[in-house]
């Protein structure tokens, strides 16, 4: 039966999406258009039909005529990184046909300088800064053909990682920290442990850079030192909510352990870069404290506990069902196929609002507004997503995008 429904609620997703991704203005993976296509190339192949995949190659054609009519906005989440990331991910998945290694390199330049300047200003945020770019540079190095843009994408890289070794400061030889600005309203600085704008983002990177052999000796203190900061905040109180604290103060110690269950901040972003950190470092006990942490966030299932408001990836009910069945498929532990399925549930459950997109909406603000949302990181886009991965035969790894896999 929650079978039926859920190819129910794809089918809305996608007539929603068909009729109004044309009033997306941005380009991004995460908030824009061709992270939009994505739902449209992996329903197709879920479907084995060409019709969704046609829908994607319209958008993804929409989005190079816009950069050529003058578009500009250079992130990951929003801009021309995204989609750039989303045009390699494509090509190496075999949903389309395009030279990467031709259509890319012509923004490189302007993407390289886009990352350097928010190096400079110390935004090393995943989605909105120096990191962003970072990820799709990687991407870059990866999966070229041209030796030629393999030795310049090594090049980058490199700067990558001295860039974020000049915004490190130490507490000691073992611990390592990034300061960031958690609010551009009250210009805060804090270290944030989070996945979506802090320091679990840069284990992930440093995690998949050391994965290649040109760069492991350059990150492998980094990343371990980087890991041995944020498990310094690991909670002993049974009591406390969280694992983690989202932020730690400069100010003083008063840490809060009362993060939400989502992937943007709390437990669930922390701990799932951890585990992929642990298997490239082959660190068994570092795989055991990602697990027992991912079993304590399981328990946390009661509204109250888990703070969940809205359904989608970002902070809902779908991003936390697509973390734990990312961990279940690396695992087979089973808490975390439970987990799975509770939030699979209780994301079908939130599809309550009648003026809503597919019954969906995304709530903003302290104010709780409610609003229409179609993209990948709020929107119904990465619902529909996370419903074909756990109704599909075949595997994926778009979730690369939000750093899950």
């Amino acid at each position: 039966m929650q079978k039926d429904i859920l190819e129910k609620k794809l089918i809305q997703i996608h007539r929603i999406i068909e009729s109004k991704y044309q009033q997306e203005k941005h380009l991004g993976v995460l908030a824009g258009l061709s992270g939009i296509s994505l739902f449209q190339f992996y329903y197709s192949k879920y479907l084995d039909i060409e019709t969704n995949a046609d829908i994607g190659v319209d958008i993804i054609s929409n989005c190079i005529e816009k950069i050529n009519d003058g578009y500009n906005y250079p992130t990951f989440c929003t801009g021309i990184a995204g989609l750039g990331w989303v045009c390699d991910h494509l090509e190496q998945e075999k949903f389309i046909e395009i030279d990467a290694d031709e259509l890319l390199p012509e923004v490189d330049d302007y993407l390289y300088q886009s990352m350097i300047n928010d190096f400079k200003k110390g935004n090393y945020d995943f989605l909105h800064g120096a990191i962003g770019y970072a990820f799709y540079f990687l991407q870059r190095y990866k999966n070229t053909n041209s030796k030629e843009l393999k030795e310049k994408y090594q090049v980058i890289l490199f700067e990558v990682i001295d860039q974020l070794k000049n915004l490190s400061t130490n507490e000691d030889e073992n611990k390592t920290k990034w300061i960031s600005t958690i609010s551009s309203e009250t210009e805060e600085k804090v270290y944030n442990l989070s996945l979506s704008h802090g320091m679990s983002s840069i284990i992930g990177i440093l995690t998949k850079l050391y994965e290649h052999e040109p760069f492991k000796d350059k990150t492998e203190h980094l990343l371990k030192s980087a890991i041995h900061y944020i498990l310094s905040f690991r909670s002993s109180n049974k009591n406390d909510l969280s694992v983690f604290p989202s932020t730690i103060p400069t100010t003083n110690n008063d840490l809060s352990y009362n993060s939400r269950v989502a992937w943007c901040y709390g437990d669930l972003g922390v701990a799932i870069r951890l585990w992929f950190a642990a298997k490239a470092l082959n660190d068994e006990a570092l795989k055991t404290t990602a697990i027992s942490i991912l079993k304590h966030t399981a328990l946390r299932t009661n509204a109250e506990d888990s703070m969940v408001i809205d359904a989608a990836i970002c902070h809902g009910s779908y991003g936390n069902a697509q973390i734990f069945n990312r961990m279940y498929k690396e695992t087979g532990v089973k808490e975390f196929k439970d987990a799975t399925d509770f939030w699979i549930q209780d994301g079908l459950d939130k599809a309550v609002h009648e003026d809503g997109y597919a019954g969906y909406k995304q709530c903003i603000g302290k104010d709780r507004e409610w609003q229409n949302e179609t993209n990948l990181l709020e929107g119904i886009t990465g619902i529909g997503l996370v419903i074909i991965d756990q109704l599909s035969s075949f595997e994926t790894n778009w979730d690369e995008c939000l750093m899950i896999s």
